[in-house]
């Protein structure tokens, strides 16, 4: 069995240590103070592919395997040594996730909420710096590998097989994509889901939903990027708009502790998200 840094390797310019952080005795324990102690069995999945993320792990004795799952099978795309962690952008944004994760063996783990974890973000600077750059370096990993169950039929001649592109690239959601006029797997994929040439270009969400030229808006419903935002919930600021000026808006409210929301038309962000973004800039 691989370790982590032969399943999935880091982006140039990082290194191993940190997309794969090994976590102090000291750093757990601060992590600790926010949750509790939690023990597996081998072979016990504690996180489900596609379900939302809502906890956050750190390995203190064991091995937990982070599978990516295709036609049913299992692959290993990293492997969590004692102080290492899981997770990647999803565990601040509560979008469903991308993989799966089981205990290699019987391990002792520190589980932590996702609004404990935001909380600890927000509050130990040390800390952050590690998840987030962590975070950061495995999803640009995962879109660069296209780890995850969406796949794009289309042609480069297509305005909105672009626009489709675009959309997906901008919400950084890692998907695989076939292009007509070059794959020789076009013609299977469109006998198996009785698709036709006319019409494209095609989403398959989560190997299920077809979505013919689906609207951006349909993109969303399918992948549920909308679900972690509570409508009824009253916001002390909300921004239209996510360019330099409301950037900064948010950013700025966000600090003086604002519970902001920024509208977009790729995407919708929370005031939490916002730390990812400023996380961004470092990369």
């Amino acid at each position: 069995m691989p370790d982590a840094e032969d399943a999935l390797s880091p982006p140039p310019g990082s290194t191993p240590s940190e997309m794969f952080p090994v976590l102090t005795s000291a750093q757990q324990a601060r992590v600790l103070a926010h949750g509790r102690r939690r023990t597996v069995e081998q072979n016990e999945i504690i996180v489900e592919l596609n379900e939302h993320i809502t906890k956050f792990f750190v390995v203190v004795s064991g091995q937990l395997h982070i599978l990516q799952v295709s036609n049913k099978q299992e692959h290993v795309v990293a492997i969590c040594n004692p102080g290492m962690f899981t997770g990647e952008l999803n565990v601040l944004s509560g979008r469903r996730g991308l993989v799966r994760i089981r205990a290699g063996e019987k391990s002792e783990l520190i589980e932590i909420e996702r609004e404990a974890l935001q909380a600890l973000v927000e509050t130990d600077s040390e800390l952050s710096d590690i998840f987030l750059r962590a975070f950061i370096l495995r999803r640009l990993e995962l879109i660069a590998r296209e780890v995850g169950d969406i796949v794009l039929i289309g042609s480069s001649h297509l305005l909105d097989t672009l626009r489709i592109k675009e959309f997906l690239t901008r919400n950084y959601q890692p998907y695989s994509y076939i292009d007509l006029e070059r794959d020789t797997q076009v013609q299977e994929m469109l006998d198996r889901f009785s698709l036709s040439i006319d019409d494209l270009p095609v989403l398959i969400c989560r190997g299920t939903a077809v979505l013919r030229n689906p609207t951006n808006e349909e993109i969303t419903g399918c992948l549920g990027f909308n679900e972690g935002i509570d409508q009824a919930h009253v916001r002390d600021l909300i921004i239209v708009g996510a360019g330099p000026a409301g950037l900064a808006a948010a950013v700025y409210g966000a600090s003086e502790g604002l519970d902001v929301l920024v509208l977009e038309s790729s995407g919708p962000r929370t005031r939490k998200a916002w730390l990812v973004i400023a996380g961004l800039t470092q990369c």
